[in-house]
């Protein structure tokens, strides 16, 4: 969960709890940041999310943001973000929307399913 301000001072601290999630062996599960509790986000904030997001998209992951808050949501859609980045209402849609991809996929399905709330904004 994100608290407070993501920017220059607190980045570091997504980066050092990325690289832990990064170097889990073995793991291929989704990762959902709960940004409910996320005050603030500067550039720098943003550039965070989106190297985790690379860096988790390297590993065949997928990063899923939840409960961003409406100044967050706007910078996104302005920015074209939230075509990037998976959006999600609550953590507990998240993670749904995690079992439903991964369930498709075990599947066999060529595309994994997608809640209609995905990036919504």
């Amino acid at each position: 969960m994100l608290r407070g301000d993501l920017d220059f001072h607190s980045a570091v601290q997504l980066y050092e709890a990325g690289d832990k999630e990064l170097g889990a062996q073995g793991d291929t599960g989704a990762v959902v940041i709960d940004c409910s509790h996320l005050t603030y986000c500067d550039s720098t904030g943003i550039t965070a999310l989106l190297k985790l997001y690379n860096q988790l998209s390297g590993q065949s992951r997928v990063l899923r943001l939840a409960a961003v808050p409406a100044f967050l949501d706007r910078l996104f859609t302005l920015t074209g973000l939230n075509q990037i980045f998976s959006l999600y209402a609550d953590a507990d849609e998240a993670l749904a929307a995690h079992a439903a991809d991964h369930g498709a996929l075990a599947a066999g399905a060529d595309e994994p399913v997608r809640p209609s709330g995905e990036n919504a904004g």
